[in-house]
């Protein structure tokens, strides 16, 4: 199975997101073309593009961004309720037939503004169910005519869509990510999602997370190709390892002092809750998972941060790949200058085109408290 490796670029309305350069420009389509492009110069797939009301609009964000580029793969964050599934199928399948099929999707079913945009909040049992449905609907508008679908929360008659999704070696649609730790969302997860993306938690756990998932997915019958796997993290790396911690240690500081904003995510689910509870097991986990962030204020991808030089983070990553996982969504700031340093220094290592030797772990200094 390939590896997928995919960076993230964030249309955020404030600037200086997780630490990056303060630019008033941060969000405006030659910034984030000028990232795009970047990610397609050093190596990356594409990137996540994440949601939310009171950012700019994603979607429109990820066609502006393929437009301009060639190979860049937008992975467009999305949420049932801001969207009904008849109208996002559409306009997904049309944006992948423009960009000969580099759509893939992120659905979201965490917390939002619901009521800015006219939607209602439901229990967790809710919300998923209609997540449920939101996945089904667009998976069958996607490859099927003449649909009709009557579910709890959706449904359409004789719907078929103008233009399909490209089909070809196998992919009959944009990939489906999904994200979510309680019980309900590893439900969906398990039956209807093509990606579960996990944040960064340590090896363990996520060994057991994937393994309760494919029984869970054998339980109730999933009838679609077996459920990937996914990591959402960041990866701070430096020449040394002596350097990256420095620089990790610095920044922590700096995010305790307030000089880098608390993560405006910062909500707690289920797994976010369950990264922050891994500070109660120590600041340093798996030799280099880094969870002090999450104790001052770090949120999402941001909470926890392998830290080290190239190989020390590309052995940590290949860790998680002999688990399973085979997308990784990557990132640290400042965005544009990590995406060349990474691309250039992590990537090749990733992939096995470079297999410098590395010092060992127990190099790297001890963490001062």
């Amino acid at each position: 199975m390939s590896l997928e490796f995919l960076w993230y670029i964030p249309n955020q309305v404030q600037p200086g997101h997780r630490g990056d350069e303060v630019a008033a420009d941060h969000n405006s389509l030659e910034t984030l073309t000028r990232q795009a492009r970047a990610l397609e110069e050093h190596g990356w797939g594409g990137a996540l593009i994440g949601t939310g009301w009171g950012r700019p609009d994603t979607f429109t964000v990820a066609a502006a961004l393929a437009a301009r580029t060639t190979t860049f793969r937008p992975l467009i964050a999305i949420r049932p309720g801001y969207w009904r599934p008849a109208n996002f199928a559409a306009a997904a399948a049309t944006l992948d037939r423009l960009t000969g099929g580099r759509v893939l999707v992120n659905i979201v079913s965490g917390k939002d503004d619901l009521s800015a945009y006219g939607d209602s909040e439901g229990d967790q049992a809710q919300r998923y169910a209609r997540t449920k449905e939101f996945i089904q609907l667009t998976r069958k508008l996607w490859t099927e005519e003449n649909v009709t679908y009557l579910g709890e929360h959706f449904g359409v008659t004789g719907s078929t869509l103008a233009q399909r999704p490209v089909v070809r070696d196998g992919r009959a649609h944009p990939r489906l990510y999904f994200g979510g730790a309680s019980e309900a969302a590893e439900r969906v997860a398990a039956t209807e999602a093509d990606v579960q993306l996990f944040w960064g938690e340590p090896l363990d756990d996520v060994a057991e997370r994937i393994e309760r998932l494919k029984r869970l997915a054998e339980k109730l019958g999933r009838e679609h190709p077996p459920l990937e796997f996914g990591l959402r993290v960041t990866t701070l790396v430096r020449d040394t390892g002596e350097q990256a911690w420095a620089d990790a240690e610095a920044k922590v500081a700096e995010m305790a002092g307030g000089r880098i904003a608390r993560d405006p995510n910062r909500h707690i689910a289920v797994g976010q809750r369950r990264l922050l509870d891994l500070t109660t097991r120590g600041e340093v986990l798996d030799d280099n998972l880094y969870t002090a962030p999450g104790r001052v204020g770090g949120g999402g991808a941001g909470t926890t941060w392998l830290v080290g030089s190239a190989a020390e983070v590309a052995r940590s990553l290949r860790r998680y790949q002999a688990l399973g996982i085979t997308h990784f969504v990557l990132s640290d700031t400042p965005y544009l200058p990590e995406i060349q340093r990474q691309g250039e220094q992590l990537l090749p290592l990733l992939r096995g085109e470079d297999e410098t030797p590395h010092r060992a772990f127990h190099d790297k200094p001890d963490i001062v408290h």
